[in-house]
């Protein structure tokens, strides 16, 4: 299934989606920074419970793992997935260099966010569910998913047609792998007596 012989317009669209809703949270999230650094010590609006908040985050050294805020690294990164999407909708092709640098740059992001999750649950210093975190991680992980599939489907990881055929049939199960993911999660911060559910039922309803 190569990328020249047909174009990921579903990848495309997810990707646009995905880029948009990553850069909101990453905005929300450096606003709330702004906000913290001008009165660290008032609580912020996403602030909801003990255990679903952002200041315990954004003030810990997780917060700024690499000297500046961590939502900075979402105002930006989100921009190539979002030019990306526009292009491959235009009828861009890309060749294969390009895309091996895009999918290391998405398991990177990957990466990082399962560390991030594991420093909420299980550091000392944090042990809380940051809201707009948790969007960010709710567009990263499929995206990751799709993207891995969508590498091996155009040719970049391998070369082998019956490999890329069946990547491109895997991609329906992008979601419930996704829902599989988050199932995780949640069942990780239950096990940490973090009551997400029942946070989240309080604040809804």
């Amino acid at each position: 299934m190569s990328e020249q012989r047909t174009r990921p317009v579903v990848y495309a669209v997810w990707l646009i989606i995905a880029s948009v809703i990553g850069w909101f949270a990453a905005f929300q999230l450096t606003v709330e920074k702004f906000v913290l650094l001008e009165n660290p010590t008032d609580a912020l609006a996403c602030d909801v419970s003990p255990f679903i908040q952002c200041s315990k985050n954004l003030g810990s050294w997780q917060g700024e793992i690499f000297g500046f805020p961590n939502p900075l690294l979402g105002l930006t990164g989100w921009m190539a997935p979002l030019v990306l999407g526009v292009a491959i909708l235009a009828g861009a092709r890309f060749p294969r260099w390009f895309w091996a640098v895009f999918g290391a740059g998405i398991t990177f992001a990957f990466g990082l966010v399962c560390w991030l999750i594991g420093q909420s649950l299980y550091a000392p210093n944090l042990g809380v569910l940051c809201p707009w975190c948790m969007v960010t991680w709710a567009v990263t992980i499929p995206t990751f998913f799709a993207t891995m599939l969508h590498l091996t489907r155009n040719g970049t990881f391998t070369r082998n047609e019956k490999a890329q055929e069946r990547a491109g049939s895997l991609m329906q199960w992008v979601p419930l792998a996704t829902v599989l993911a988050y199932a995780v999660i949640i069942m990780m911060a239950q096990l940490q007596g973090l009551d997400f559910l029942g946070e989240m039922a309080r604040i809804l309803f």
